[in-house]
């Protein structure tokens, strides 16, 4: 098994934030504004983070704590804490170690692993240290739909094969967003970095003269109900739709077979002026009662971020750009400081509001008017 190299990490870092200047200096002007960068003005981008900031939580005190944790029950497994990695393509934009070097941070901190399929390294090589250690988290593939069912076929063959344990289909990104920085900044990929996974060629498109390149050409091929119900025909893993915002969408899905969703707006990468994250989460766990898996993303920085979108009806978070700030800083390692970190400000937080286990934070911990409505 490759092993990623060791790296000191920066001086002065103590929380998830303190990665970012420290990353910012290692990472081309415009690599980072492709991570970094949101839809059009940035509005949801930025409402995610404050959303998270403007719940308020209410303690309880005196209680007896003893003996706490942080576990959860996700997919029919017990996880020691509920954070697991987001899909974030390219990695190695970041560093030369990319998605092997956040495989080995996810398990040595027990935690899970999304790989996006865009993945600038094999699936097969990020796979191998979360296979290798019985205390990691899941370990999930995330998917965008190609249209090609051969060649899906064979993805999901060699997806299996790798030892992934769900797939996570992304639904809120047919095309991409009108991201300003990024174009701005005249992104483009290095030649050395593709997503190795994603071999062969893309059928030509097939675009008349005074047709829409988008309308006639790309949403063509964009996934539909049909290919959903296609792969889950096709694969007998778990199914997840990632990108989910709407009620009826999500009861549509779950009528379908598919297990569980990411609640997610991309991290303002798609539409911009979607609603936050943490205000999408309450009418979806409503519309799907409590047994439906539900994990979320979107603006996590602080164990307090965790413990509210529990509280919100989340089973999990996904953390996501942070962890390509630590990546960037000082690789393996700094992601499994980050998780470290996260998964430390989540037990303080349990301890000082007074929850013994993750199953006692719901909407009674948060204090009134300064959360998402929750629907009843």
């Amino acid at each position: 098994m490759n092993a990623p190299r060791i790296e000191s990490l920066p001086d002065g870092i103590v929380n998830l934030a303190d990665f970012e200047a420290a990353a910012q200096s290692r990472v081309d002007a415009a690599a980072w504004a492709y991570l970094n960068g949101g839809a059009a003005d940035e509005i949801t981008r930025h409402a995610n983070r404050a959303a998270w900031d403007a719940i308020r939580l209410q303690p309880r005190v005196l209680r007896d704590l003893a003996h706490g944790h942080t576990r959860v029950e996700l997919l029919g497994r017990s996880l020691r804490h509920p954070i697991l990695l987001a899909p974030i393509a390219y990695q190695r934009l970041f560093h030369d170690d990319g998605e092997l070097a956040i495989a080995h941070a996810a398990a040595a901190q027990e935690a899970g692993l999304i790989l996006s399929a865009q993945s600038s390294m094999d699936m097969r090589e990020v796979a191998a240290p979360m296979l290798a250690d019985p205390a990691a988290g899941p370990l999930w593939f995330q998917l965008y739909w190609r249209d090609d069912r051969d060649f899906m076929r064979e993805l999901l063959q060699r997806v299996q094969a790798a030892g992934f344990q769900a797939l996570v289909l992304t639904v809120d990104a047919p095309v991409h967003g009108a991201r300003d920085a990024e174009r701005r900044a005249g992104f483009q990929l290095p030649p050395h970095i593709r997503a190795v996974n994603l071999g062969g060629l893309k059928k030509p498109m097939d675009v008349q003269p005074g047709q829409s390149v988008l309308f006639d050409g790309l949403m063509p091929r964009a996934a539909t109900w049909a290919d959903v119900d296609w792969l889950r025909a096709t694969s007998t893993l778990p199914l997840l739709l990632k990108g989910v915002t709407h009620a009826d969408d999500a009861r549509e899905a779950l009528a379908r077979g598919v297990t569980g969703f990411v609640v997610s707006n991309h991290g303002g990468r798609t539409l911009d002026t979607l609603p936050t994250t943490a205000e999408l989460l309450p009418p979806l766990r409503a519309a799907l009662g409590p047994d439906v898996p539900l994990l979320v993303d979107g603006g996590i920085r602080r164990g307090t971020d965790v413990l509210k979108a529990i509280a919100l009806g989340a089973n999990a978070v996904l953390l996501g750009r942070p962890y390509v700030h630590a990546l960037a800083a000082s690789g393996a390692l700094g992601v499994a400081h980050a998780l470290r970190l996260l998964r430390d400000e989540l037990e303080i937080a349990m301890a000082l509001a007074g929850c013994k286990t993750l199953a006692d934070a719901g909407p009674q911990l948060l204090w009134p008017g300064t959360f998402p409505r929750i629907p009843r």
